[in-house]
């Protein structure tokens, strides 16, 4: 009986510390965490706080949070903001679920 138990708090605690994956796919090239990434889709992998954005070779992480939101989001989108004409990843708006991945320092909330 103990190694039944065992068995179950060890399983519970790699599913608490795995990674979450996405696919999003850019438009436009976009910067993330500095690093200017080209339109195309790309596997957003989020672990503890940090986000890595992969597409074949190149990627780049960036530090997040992740929120769950009250609603589920219908389809997985993207907002930006837009500084000289750079647009920065502000946050992802997974499809299908209720999880929103916010970049970097956030406190300027509503815009």
């Amino acid at each position: 009986m103990k190694k039944l138990v065992f068995s179950f708090a060890v399983m519970a605690l790699a599913v608490a510390s795995a990674a979450n994956s996405y696919r999003v796919t850019f438009y436009q090239p976009s910067i993330v965490n500095g690093k200017e990434l080209k339109a195309g889709e790309y596997k957003v992998t989020v672990k503890d706080n940090t986000a890595v954005i992969s597409q074949g070779k190149e990627s780049v992480e960036a530090p997040v949070k992740v929120e769950t939101s009250d609603n589920k989001f219908g389809s997985t989108t993207v907002r930006y903001s837009n500084s000289e004409g750079k647009y920065t990843v502000q946050e992802i708006r997974v499809g299908n679920s209720k999880t929103k991945i916010v970049f970097g320092n956030q406190s300027q909330s509503g815009l």
